[in-house]
């Protein structure tokens, strides 16, 4: 089972936000997930994104894989960074 950690579309038309999501990826991008790890909502400046970086180091130590855009979100608030810092130290 391909496991990734991506965005889901929410909100009314014109108005979108994302919840960062751990689906399989075989479901639509709008469909069953199995956890939440947060959010992200562009339509304001900045930006603001909010996740649980417990959760999200845990699923990415589990092979979860991000899409480009959660890993560009990831990079951006040091998730990445720290995983690669984990990965070392075993």
């Amino acid at each position: 089972m391909a496991v990734k950690i991506r965005l889901r579309r929410m909100g009314a038309k014109k108005s979108p936000f994302y919840r960062v999501v751990v689906a399989d990826s075989r479901f639509p991008r709008d469909g069953r997930f199995i956890e939440i790890l947060g959010q992200y909502d562009s339509t304001v400046e900045p930006a603001v994104v909010n996740v649980d970086e417990a959760k999200v180091l845990e699923w990415l130590q589990k092979g979860a894989q991000p899409t480009d855009t959660v890993k560009a979100l990831f990079s951006k608030l040091g998730i990445m960074a720290k995983l690669d810092e984990a990965k070392r130290a075993k």
